[in-house]
């Protein structure tokens, strides 16, 4: 575009920064790279979540759901996650517009439990479901993962008899022409999706898979079985009975994973069950975190954090 305007790039992004722009005299600029505050933007609904903008400096933002991730989506941005910073600099919004939130969102991490709660005293805090369904997740993939680790000592061990004994080596080799290690790492993905969702070649390494480890099957289905609860319109009564009975399944199981979400759940349960009321997710924050990551990316970088956030204001602020 430089070049067919014949224009040189950094010159006119200089240009916009110094004199083509109100940069110079934004009335947030000087505690920009702190802190930036929309008080006018704050709606019923609320998100908040954490997100990366250079270096791995991560800042807490809070976005309304009702703008829709464009013009005044951004209520604030801090720097850090401390509860006690991010808090502080919220209450400078007034109790009368902070008591009009009436639901936020957010993941299980206790910080942000901690600002929602102090600062939105009459909001529903809503955890998200995909951060739960997210950990049920992990928890199948650390069992295929576990497998994965002993068939490479099994391999390397056998190698390492047939070197010795001056045999030739042959690897185990399956019906669809997967060796177990190949098997166990390409089975990744399709651990992720339900199996309607499966291909024709996934549906055959699912049944190799589930055939040569039976823990794996029973450790997916266990995680299909919160996506079900999930997915189905019922009151948070009915849900809080259901999870009971899925949590007793997974004690059962004796995976480690599973009882660990159990205990998760225990001390989220409450915010946890609020999703069956509205069935909200944190995904408004998700897309835009996807938004301040895409926009980073144009601007190739974050040089200067303060422009940066001046610009990423401008649009979404």
């Amino acid at each position: 575009m430089e070049i067919f305007y014949g224009i040189n790039g950094k010159s006119f992004q200089r240009q916009y920064k110094d004199q083509l722009s109100d940069y110079s005299s934004w009335s947030q600029g000087s505690h920009a790279e702190d802190y930036i505050l929309n008080r006018s933007n704050i709606g019923a609904s609320l998100a908040i979540d954490e997100t990366s903008l250079t270096n791995g400096e991560l800042y807490t933002i809070l976005t309304n759901k009702g703008a829709k991730g464009k013009k005044g989506s951004i209520v604030a941005i801090v720097k850090g996650t401390k509860a006690e910073n991010v808090i502080n600099i919220l209450l400078k919004i007034s109790k009368k517009s902070r008591d009009k939130v009436q639901e936020i969102s957010l993941d299980m991490a206790g910080s942000m439990n901690q600002i929602a709660k102090t600062c939105f005293t009459k909001a529903m805090r809503v955890t998200d479901r995909f951060h739960v369904q997210k950990l049920a997740f992990e928890a199948v993939q650390e069992v295929r993962i576990k497998h994965r680790w002993e068939e490479l000592d099994i391999e390397n061990n056998r190698y390492s008899q047939a070197k010795l004994e001056r045999k030739p080596f042959n690897i185990k080799i399956l019906s669809n022409g997967d060796s177990p290690k190949q098997l166990l790492a390409r089975s990744r993905f399709l651990l992720f999706k339900t199996p309607d969702k499966w291909t024709e070649s996934q549906k055959q390494r699912a049944t190799l898979l589930f055939a040569e480890y039976p823990d794996i099957k029973q450790a997916y289905e266990l995680s299909c079985g919160l996506s079900g609860i999930y997915n189905q319109k019922i009151d948070k009564g009915v849900a809080l009975t259901k999870m009971a009975r899925w949590f007793k399944y997974a004690e059962e199981s004796g995976f480690k994973s599973f009882n660990t979400i159990r205990r998760t759940f225990e001390q989220h349960y409450s915010t946890i069950l609020n999703y069956f009321e509205n069935r909200s997710t944190n995904a408004s924050a998700e897309s835009f975190n996807a938004k301040v990551k895409d926009f980073r990316r144009n601007f190739r970088g974050v040089r200067d954090t303060k422009f940066f956030l001046f610009r990423l204001n401008n649009i979404y602020g």
